[in-house]
């Protein structure tokens, strides 16, 4: 059995947002268009797989749905019905840029049922890592409502159920989606056995949260970490916050399982971030986590697929992150990867690290 577990089910292709584009709701004079949150992204990130016969080296699972008491553990009875109302009937919003079409709640079960069982199968040990192809997305959702394209917490219902049942304790959660991971955060806030990170684009979505200062409440002040990126950063500042915050945080935590919440929307293609991050930079940061896992809680390492809006791009990123996992030696060339290496501010700008610097002065300093 290959030690890397790929997750996926058709029926989370078959979510439809309706044609709403870039937008939050369609309007007299937004031309109707296809949603940014499309499958497309995804059904080719699982198509490069194939024909590059990288799937062949996985071990691929097609799990059921979520069950609804798990879903409850996270998510309130009235908005889970609110969802299954709008699905039985014309469709509707879960909350904040969440639409949906009649379907979703197949899909978006199917979605929390992929994390479920990837982080399951790794957390008892069944294999070494995973990725689960999820969508819709989930690292925005919220108790009580969708947010941003999300309609379940994929990964808090996931996380929640692995430790209501004893499959694990201590939990890492590391979000690079150039978007903050709002729905982790908010999920775990009080809760110091589950260490929520998120390194994103500043104030970009949610406008309202994601800031250095949300640290956690109560029992679970110290468990959550945010690096609110100023846009345009590349390869410098990122692997230099990984290196001088991110890693050192996460190893200090001492987990016994990490789980990333794994979109590519820092990508230098994207058209909802402003970000400059090639392929190989998700490749980079996949082996350092492989490292740090080794390290730490043996290699578990579970990959949670949520934003990423560029069709074509997206693919070559998704491949170079799960050969990465998978240690294989079948890659597929990136003919952008050094083109976009070489474009300008890529190097690590002062004002980048004076700020990753400040924080990482501020992080020591709470802990004394």
């Amino acid at each position: 059995m290959s030690r890397t577990g790929f997750y996926w089910h058709e029926r989370c292709f078959w979510h439809d947002q309706g044609a709403i584009g870039v937008f939050s709701a369609p309007g007299e004079f937004l031309q109707p268009q296809s949603a940014s949150e499309s499958p497309e992204s995804k059904r080719r990130l699982k198509n490069i797989l194939e024909v590059s016969g990288l799937i062949d080296e996985l071990n691929v699972v097609k799990p059921p749905a979520a069950e609804l008491d798990d879903l409850l553990r996270f998510h309130t009875p009235r908005y889970l019905d609110e969802l299954q109302a709008g699905d039985q009937a014309q469709g509707g919003n879960g909350g904040d840029c969440a639409p949906y079409m009649p379907g979703s709640w197949a899909a978006a079960t199917h979605s929390a049922g992929l994390a479920v069982a990837a982080i399951e199968a790794v957390a008892l040990g069944e294999i070494s890592n995973a990725y689960a192809l999820c969508r819709p997305p989930g690292h925005h959702a919220e108790a009580d409502q969708g947010r941003g394209f999300c309609l379940l917490g994929n990964i808090p219902v996931a996380v929640m159920r692995a430790r209501a049942l004893g499959q694990v304790n201590r939990v890492a959660i590391l979000d690079w989606d150039v978007h903050h991971g709002n729905g982790q955060q908010a999920a775990f806030y009080n809760e110091p056995e589950v260490f929520t990170v998120s390194i994103h684009q500043a104030a970009n979505y949610p406008l309202e949260t994601g800031s250095f200062d949300e640290q956690g409440e109560g029992a679970g002040m110290g468990a959550n970490l945010n690096l609110p990126l100023p846009p345009g950063c590349g390869l410098g500042a990122y692997a230099y916050a990984m290196e001088k915050l991110v890693l050192p945080a996460l190893e200090a935590f001492k987990p016994d399982l990490i789980v990333v919440a794994c979109g590519y929307d820092a990508c230098a293609k994207d058209p909802l971030g402003k970000m400059l991050l090639n392929s190989q930079a998700f490749a980079t940061m996949t082996a350092q986590l492989e490292a740090l896992a080794e390290r730490c809680c043996a290699g578990k390492l579970v990959f949670i697929h949520e934003g990423g809006y560029s069709e074509g791009y997206v693919p070559l990123c998704g491949h170079a992150v799960i050969q990465t996992l998978a240690g294989s030696a079948i890659a597929v060339p990136d003919p952008q990867n050094d083109e976009i290496a070489a474009w300008g501010y890529q190097a690590l700008q002062p004002h980048q690290q004076l700020l990753i610097d400040d924080w990482c002065q501020q992080w020591e300093q709470r802990k004394q």
